[in-house]
């Protein structure tokens, strides 16, 4: 099946090649991301196991003819293309052919602004063009060295330049492990203050949804990917207490690994939050299965476990009479509906935000002699209401973890 593109000739000009059932239009939005010009679509009936194109000779030469009689600048794979198989399709076309792996690198490294992005797009990139060298340089069996008998036959440029990007690879480890260390430091002296993450697949408005709760001025953009960068900002809930939220780096499909190692600690801000705010567009048609997406992805990075509230952000672009969000309520019944831009269901948010967090309202006597644990259970916010009596003092609290179980001997009920 072929989808002819409008053509325009400012951008290069790409075919794109899917998968049999794919219609392509995520990776048309990637390479549009990447400014491109889509020029043409092609999805395959069939996908050969076959070693030298990853299909038959013929389709592989039709699609070069193709790519000919449009005046592709690239073949962009919806699949991952391996080193061997990438190399033989450029001698083919003896143009650029590439995969979705590259693509999102490349948005990446367009995205990357402080210096950690920076470090994190670098590795990504290395990683991946590594066992890439050969097809990059037609030279690079060349051997390079002293006079026969001096330095033996010498190295080769493409051994040459594989042990300098193996050296660069394990610098930016080592730059991003003090990376790391300076995250841990600095969720220490944001003290016991709870934490939350939004996550979510990429452009589900996340950035907005931060913005809107907290007044903060993250980038904002109708693209995939505008921010690389965790922007962490206070979120209050009531008088006394409040928890800091995290906007993360957006999810795909086929997220390559590569990416999702050179931004662990990155993603680390999701591992290590106290409640997950999963963020879903219902307006998107395929918000179901973005929703598999980032709960694989979340899998993956080991924060499945992680309390999650899920929200349909958007509703503001569907009514709520619409097939679309009247299936996604019934398959997630718990589920908080919200608009970051006309900030609707912010209430029901903080409220279910607060309940998770700091546990169901219960009431307590404390002994005079508990001063410690009361002036605790006020710096963390959870007291609604304060008496002092004869007996003890009367309080109404919300707690979790080890303040319940400091909490538990008082309690008189709800």
């Amino acid at each position: 099946m072929i989808d002819v593109e409008k053509e325009t000739q400012t951008k290069p000009r790409a075919l794109l090649v899917g998968e049999p059932g794919n219609n392509l239009q995520e990776l048309k939005l990637l390479v549009i991301t990447l400014e491109m010009d889509v020029v043409q679509r092609l999805t395959l009936n069939r996908l050969e196991v076959h070693p030298v194109y990853g299909m038959g000779k013929g389709k592989a030469l039709e699609i070069a003819e193709l790519a000919k009689q449009i005046q592709a600048d690239y073949i962009i794979f919806d699949f991952n293309l391996e080193p061997r198989k990438q190399r033989n399709w450029e001698e083919l076309t003896n143009i650029s052919c590439i995969d979705r792996q590259e693509v999102i690198i490349r948005i990446f490294a367009q995205r990357a602004q402080t210096k950690e992005a920076a470090l994190q797009v670098e590795l990504a990139r290395l990683s991946y063009s590594l066992p890439r060298l050969s097809h990059m340089q037609g030279d690079f069996s060349r051997q390079r060295g002293g006079a026969f008998g001096a330095k033996g036959s010498g190295e080769t440029q493409l051994e040459l330049n594989q042990r300098q990007i193996r050296d660069r690879i394990a610098a930016l480890k080592k730059e991003l492990a003090e990376v790391e260390l300076n995250r841990k430091t600095q969720r220490k002296q944001r003290g016991k203050v709870p934490s939350c993450a939004l996550v979510g697949y990429t452009n589900a408005g996340k950035s907005s949804l931060l913005n809107a709760l907290t007044g903060s001025d993250a980038l904002v953009e109708n693209k995939l990917f505008a921010t690389l960068d965790p922007l962490t900002r206070k979120l209050p809930l009531n008088e006394s207490s409040g928890v800091l939220i995290t906007d993360t780096v957006g999810f795909i499909s086929n997220l390559p690994h590569h990416l999702i190692d050179a931004f662990k600690s990155t993603l680390e801000e999701a591992i290590k939050a106290d409640l997950l705010l999963l963020v879903l567009d219902s307006s998107d048609p395929e918000a179901e299965a973005q929703y598999e997406t980032v709960c694989n992805v979340l899998d993956d990075i080991g924060a499945d476990k992680n309390p999650r509230i899920l929200l349909l952000n958007k509703i503001d672009k569907t009514d709520e009479n619409t097939e679309q969000l009247s299936s996604l309520r019934l398959k997630f019944p718990n589920a908080i509906c919200i608009s970051a831009k006309e900030e609707i269901g912010f209430l029901e948010l903080k409220d279910r935000i607060y309940e998770m967090l700091f546990g169901e309202i219960g009431n307590y006597i404390l002994p005079v002699s508990q001063q410690a644990l009361l002036s605790e259970l006020k710096k963390a916010g959870c007291i609604q209401s304060e008496e002092w009596l004869d007996d003890g003092v009367h309080i109404k609290a919300r707690a979790t973890g080890r303040l319940l179980a400091l909490l538990t001997p008082f309690y008189t009920g709800k």
